[in-house]
């Protein structure tokens, strides 16, 4: 395992090193991690926590890394030598990988000594981050086939690096896909892969009916043979066809075809209405070359006869959105006789100003239908009583309000790390998928839908907005006196 102990910006050891000569370093604190509302993102999937917690847990000051910081010269010896011995004691709360989540809710929380939780920020961000960014672009993909097909991920090569591609794939994986085309994910993550052949394939042969004859003898039970190298309809389809049939008079199963260019909807009518003429009701039609939500979408909507979708860069990289944009915010401070002092981050806008003190996340849902009502951030030691009805309001337009009865809570933050120490098993990766999906199926389509999505409720409990608002009213005060 490589050392990444040192994946962080300069100024978390900064702000650390000056915590330390403050004699602050050990005040114990809580962040919570969230995402804020923007027009591309309405619900999100969670991804990256077991990887955040690797690096949380597994962080180490090397030699190499001491010396490198000394050569900065921004650190005396006696900071250098407590970064040697610092390991990460707190406690960490999460949602779980495939979880949906929205707008404004405290999907992870750290509680730990002030350096510690400090100096986490940067990489549990960027891992967060890119996973749940990944999770939630496969996610939004595959509903959008409306259970035509499958997903398969291949989107490696345009990938931002390595690491992005590999975690990437996993992402995609808990966000629906059925396979990635990533090999080393695949062994890593313990997840489906699947492939097909390239056009250079058929080109390094004198003819395409021969590429496709040497390829099914190679691959009898998964020969998916790519037809648009030359000319879809007069010679890819129906050389395949002619392979297929083959294969299927030895006793073999044809996998398919696939096309990787054209118009999918007018060439994947008629390549149906060929393979079934053919007696190859049983072929498969896989489709590849820029897609993503949008297009399948339209392709499903126009009754293009596709049963696999394969999705490469505006997967992997999430084109339409590069970056989720989660924060991570200070939100309290522990003090000695464990009481909580709570902190609060103001802006001029309304949408910046963060939710004040050590949180919980609950879930409502609707006990006759089972499905998901509204979202309540609480205080920590907030309990919600299920046998009477309670008001939920909206946290920033508070005349919007509902009385919710009949319901039952769930809560969504579990406690993965304790005293340092990890206390939850992770799922795999398609342990994770298959949660999300079974998740997923609680939310009715206006919140999920691609166009114009009902705002999903994400409210919050009446304790913790009269504390934010007296909070934001005693600044106001405050500052009101200063000037006077």
């Amino acid at each position: 395992m490589r050392n990444l102990t040192l994946l962080t910006d300069l100024y978390q050891l900064t702000m650390g090193y000056g915590f330390f000569k403050h004699g602050k370093h050990e005040e114990e604190v809580v962040f919570d991690l969230f995402f804020r509302r923007n027009k591309m993102i309405t619900y999100s999937i969670a991804a990256g926590l077991e990887q955040a917690m690797e690096y949380l847990l597994n962080w180490r000051f090397d030699e190499e890394d001491i010396e490198y910081l000394r050569s900065l010269n921004l650190f005396d010896e006696d900071f250098l030598e407590y970064l040697k011995n610092m390991r990460f004691t707190g406690d960490v709360y999460a949602v779980k990988e495939g979880e949906p989540v929205f707008p404004g809710e405290p999907i992870l929380t750290v509680k730990a000594p002030l350096i510690q939780a400090q100096f986490a920020e940067t990489a549990i961000l960027n891992i967060i981050n890119h996973q749940t960014l990944i999770a939630t672009k496969s996610s939004k993909i595959c509903r959008a086939t409306n259970g035509q097909g499958v997903v398969m991920e291949f989107g490696l090569r345009r990938a931002q690096g390595p690491d992005a591609g590999i975690y990437g794939a996993r992402a995609a994986v808990i966000g629906g896909c059925a396979y990635t085309s990533n090999v080393i994910a695949g062994k890593t993550f313990d997840v489906p892969v699947a492939g097909t052949m390239a056009h250079s394939w058929i080109m390094d042969f004198d003819s395409e009916y021969e590429a496709f004859k040497a390829y099914a003898e190679i691959y009898p039970d998964n020969c998916l043979l790519l037809v648009d190298t030359y000319d879809t309809l007069r010679s890819g389809v129906p050389n395949a066809i002619k392979v297929l049939k083959e294969l299927k008079d030895k006793g073999h199963t044809p996998k398919g075809i696939r096309l990787d260019s054209g118009d999918f909807a007018y060439f994947s009518k008629k390549a149906r209405k060929m393979l079934d003429e053919a007696g190859l009701q049983e072929a498969k039609i896989c489709v590849s070359g820029d897609l993503d939500e949008r297009l399948i979408h339209s392709l499903v909507h126009q009754g293009a006869k596709i049963d696999i979708w394969g999705v490469g860069t505006k997967l992997i990289t999430s084109e339409d959105l590069p970056a989720l944009g989660g924060v991570y915010k200070l939100s309290a401070v522990i003090e000695k006789d464990g009481s909580i002092t709570p902190k609060i981050k103001l802006s001029d806008n309304s949408e910046k100003v963060t939710n004040p003190s050590f949180k919980n996340l609950y879930r409502l849902y609707d006990k006759e239908s089972g499905m998901a009502i509204a979202d309540l951030i609480t205080l920590h030691d907030e309990r919600i009583p299920e046998d009477e009805p309670i008001t939920i309001f909206h946290p920033i337009d508070t005349w919007k309000r509902c009385e919710v009865k009949n319901f039952r809570v769930e809560k969504l933050l579990h406690t993965i790390v304790k005293g340092g120490k990890l206390v939850y098993t992770f799922p795999s990766a398609m342990e994770n998928q298959a949660f999300s999906k079974a998740e997923l199926a609680k939310f009715w389509e206006e919140y999920l839908r691609l166009d114009m999505p009902q705002v999903y409720k994400v409210d919050l409990s009446e304790k913790l907005y009269d504390l934010k608002a007296g909070m934001i009213d005693g600044i106001r005060r405050f500052g009101e006196k200063k000037k006077k």
